[in-house]
């Protein structure tokens, strides 16, 4: 909890510091002309994750995104654990534009001690004259968990490693409303039982909608259609929020019955119902820098 503090009082503290060059708070401003142009829209979403899903957005040509991903425990552990936030999970990651349509992310996940990387590449891009309806990016994913079972000497690094394929489709339909729908593959090369499924399939549906200039709410729901997973424990990751923008961070606040922060598992691996408050609070820390030259901008 103290090193949670430390880490958000750091990013604060820096938040004004060259806020004017952030590339990607420039990429993010929020477009849709009253004149419509052929020019791309921006600002979909503020982040290049709407909470737990990839965004359609990425970091422009040299940027480097650093972003924390935090998580308490449930909220309905009582008074005792302070209602979840005594316990925690987290994760971090960096996210860099190799080019303006290429980027590429690395994370390390303290839930299951998971390794991730993707690499995400923009196919096309939604103009303020509808010319281009949409937005369009395809996202792969590698994920290797290093936890340690004494007990399974067999589970060698292909049996655990899992990998995903995604592609992201948004439309910003006008300054204050954004939605994305994100049909998802999943490949697990070991399953729990026979009867589990190693190719996994599921929708990802988030939406954005702008309340002011910095502030506005968000929500994904990811539905796994039945048979695929032998555990009627499972369920549908939901999830809402608020994004606040201040200088050059975003700040992304949200409540969820999901503990993990990687596609695996929030969309496979969700044991918490919010029936039965197994609710977890959370946030989400971004902070980008220029480590290039200065990005050209549409």
């Amino acid at each position: 909890m103290i090193k949670t503090v430390f880490i958000l009082s750091l990013l604060i503290t820096g938040a004004q510091a060259n806020a004017q060059d952030s590339s990607l708070l420039k990429m993010l401003d929020d477009s849709i002309a009253a004149v419509k142009k052929s020019v791309p829209v921006t600002g979909t979403f503020k982040g290049t994750k709407i909470i737990d899903l990839q965004s359609v957005e990425a970091p422009a040509k040299h940027v480097l995104n650093f972003m924390i991903q935090h998580r308490f425990g449930t909220i309905n552990q009582g008074a005792y654990n302070l209602f979840g936030l005594d316990n925690a999970t987290m994760r971090f990651g960096f996210d860099y534009g190799l080019t303006n349509t290429l980027s590429i992310g690395v994370g390390r996940s303290t839930f299951e001690k998971m390794f991730d990387g993707y690499l995400k590449y923009k196919l096309i891009r939604q103009t303020e004259d509808n010319a281009v309806p949409v937005t369009a990016d395809i996202v792969g994913g590698l994920y290797y968990n290093s936890l340690k079972y004494d007990s399974k000497p067999y589970l060698n690094s292909k049996y655990r490693t899992a990998y995903s394929a995604e592609l992201l489709i948004a439309r910003k339909f006008s300054r204050n409303l954004s939605l994305q729908l994100t049909p998802v593959w999943i490949h697990n090369n070991l399953v729990a039982t026979t009867a589990d499924k190693n190719n996994l399939f599921a929708l990802g549906m988030a939406g954005r909608l702008k309340i002011t200039r910095r502030f506005s709410l968000t929500a994904e729901y990811n539905y796994l259609p039945s048979g695929q997973v032998n555990s009627s424990k499972v369920y549908n990751s939901f999830s809402a929020g608020v994004d606040i923008e201040t200088g050059g961070h975003v700040f992304q606040l949200h409540v969820t019955n999901s503990q993990g922060m990687v596609d695996p598992v929030f969309i496979a691996q969700t044991t918490g119902s919010w029936g039965d408050g197994n609710i977890y609070f959370g946030f989400n820390v971004s902070r980008a820098f220029n480590v290039g030259k200065k990005p050209k901008q549409f």
